[in-house]
């Protein structure tokens, strides 16, 4: 699918992955999100992966992370002290006209850095394209949007279930883009 978003600056394409939100994750995508919710694939992705990621997708445009199989983009966002420009390559999902990310960090017991960055300064550029970012707060679509969540990207419930344990909640972010605000 691919996600035209018209800007002040000219017209961006995103090309987004279709992901079925109802539909059963399949074999590969089950045994790949156990080999990610283990802890050293964990600390792989927190301290290594997250580095090389927005690298493998600007080479290949958009097409390989270290994901592989999920639907993975570039964020975008501005250092909420420094007011640098910061690059994550972040899992997603469409709902409707929005992609939702997930603050996960991979269960860590902190936010990921981007969250606060965003949280500063919501106006993001995701995939190239210009978006706003909103914290989901309302518990019921909190809840819907786990549920497509998990089906996209199963390791998201141990990795919840770890952050709770150290008494985090995994914030659920909705992008949506700037031209249709």
């Amino acid at each position: 699918m691919k996600i035209f978003v018209a800007s002040t600056t000219g017209t961006h394409t995103f090309r987004a992955r279709p992901v079925d939100p109802a539909g059963r994750p399949g074999w590969f995508v089950r045994v790949y999100s156990a080999f990610a919710g283990w802890r050293l694939t964990r600390l792989i992705s927190r301290h290594i992966a997250w580095k090389l990621d927005p690298l493998l997708l600007r080479l290949t445009r958009g097409r390989l992370a270290t994901t592989l199989i999920f639907p993975t983009a570039v964020l975008e966002t501005e250092g909420a002290r420094t007011k640098a420009r910061r690059r994550n390559a972040i899992i997603y999902f469409m709902d409707g006209e929005h992609f939702v990310i997930v603050a996960s960090n991979a269960g860590s017991t902190a936010n990921p850095g981007w969250y606060y960055n965003l949280l500063a300064n919501p106006d993001v550029v995701f995939g190239g394209a210009p978006m706003r970012a909103a914290v989901i707060e309302n518990e019921a679509e909190r809840r819907r949007l786990w549920t497509i969540a998990d089906r996209v990207f199963p390791a998201y419930i141990p990795y919840r279930q770890e952050a709770g344990r150290a008494g985090r909640t995994v914030p659920i972010i909705q992008l949506t883009p700037r031209n249709t605000l």
